[in-house]
């Protein structure tokens, strides 16, 4: 195949050969939606030439997320870094965390940018003014990515892992290995569908699987530690029998100490999710029984594929499918 020319550059971006010109030899005067157009085209035809400085950092991608005091999103946070520094120049990742709390803050950061966006990915929960901040932002045609949890039903890129499935897999652990007979309880953070989907899967699976292990009772958690602490043992004062725990959200280090107090924390069998610190050191001490990670890493890197390919970056059609969580148990380690 021969090499592109600005011909070909012009006619992949709808413009004229002269704006192609004045952007490739950095003569300016150009619009910068329109130096954008023609640098994306000039990469997806794969036009052998490297791009003056002045036009790198064209494509920005917003990152939003919540709860920086967490391993799981500070893995995230990280994981963005990373890749960052590993992909074309031409992009910049912003990453910037906004109060879980807050949907008016959210919202504003969703709208609101200083600069032209490429696409921006959100790790933020849902609410009403999120929901219509999202819309707003999508009608303009920006690519918008949704990571472990859904800001928005209706505009929805996703990329998570299966959490209906994640929480059948807690149920199916804990009834194989559970070591007698008793009630179960799960605990969970109720504004994140995500966590709405794994109760389900985890009550669905004790449906489809009666028996002696039974699911007794939920507790709101608000994935906070004091409130997640002293919801645990409220449940082990209302059941004294209590052989199985599934956390379906966060503040596990909190759960851990509880149960490591409790002259019964190692007789409950204990399901959760993030492979931390504390939940490794758990893990090899009996406390915790399997971790279901969610790979981070691996949700960073789909959303900005997507991203990418939604402004012809790349080619490559990024894989659709669910983001494998990985069960660790003390084996495993």
């Amino acid at each position: 195949m021969s090499r592109a020319n600005y011909t070909d550059i012009a006619r992949e971006a709808g413009v004229g050969t002269a704006t192609v010109e004045r952007v490739m030899n950095g003569r300016g005067g150009v619009r910068p939606e329109l130096v954008e157009k023609v640098v994306i085209a000039a990469r997806s035809l794969d036009y052998p030439r490297v791009l003056p400085d002045t036009h790198r950092g064209l494509l920005r991608v917003d990152v939003l997320m919540v709860r920086p005091e967490t391993t799981f999103y500070r893995r995230l946070s990280k994981a963005f870094e990373q890749i960052a520094h590993s992909i074309d120049p031409l992009v910049v990742v912003h990453r910037r965390f906004v109060e879980e709390m807050n949907p008016q803050e959210i919202a504003r950061a969703i709208t609101a940018a200083d600069y032209p966006r490429a696409g921006l990915i959100l790790a933020v929960p849902n609410s009403p003014l999120v929901k219509a901040a999202v819309e707003a932002v999508a009608a303009q045609g920006i690519p918008i990515v949704h990571v472990v949890t859904r800001a928005s039903e209706d505009q929805v890129e996703f990329v998570g892992i299966d959490n209906y499935a994640a929480g059948r897999t807690a149920a199916h652990f804990i009834c194989r290995m559970v070591r007698s007979q008793g009630p179960v309880v799960a605990l969970c953070h109720p504004i994140y569908q995500v966590h709405r989907d794994r109760i389900r899967g985890f009550s669905e699976y004790f449906r489809d699987h009666p028996g002696s292990i039974n699911f007794e009772w939920l507790g709101f958690t608000r994935d906070e530690e004091r409130f997640s602490a002293e919801t645990l043992i409220m449940a082990m004062q209302r059941y004294s029998n209590l052989v199985g725990l599934y956390n379906a959200g966060g503040a596990n280090s909190a759960l851990i100490d509880v149960l490591r107090r409790s002259d019964r924390g190692r007789d409950i069998l204990f399901v959760g999710h993030e492979l931390t610190d504390y939940t490794r050191t758990a893990l090899r001490d009996g406390i915790m029984d399997v971790v279901l990670d969610q790979a981070p890493e691996a949700q960073a890197q789909r959303a900005l594929d997507i991203v990418l390919h939604r402004v012809g970056l790349t080619k490559i059609e990024p894989d659709r499918n669910p983001i494998r969580f990985i069960t660790i148990t003390a084996e495993s380690l």
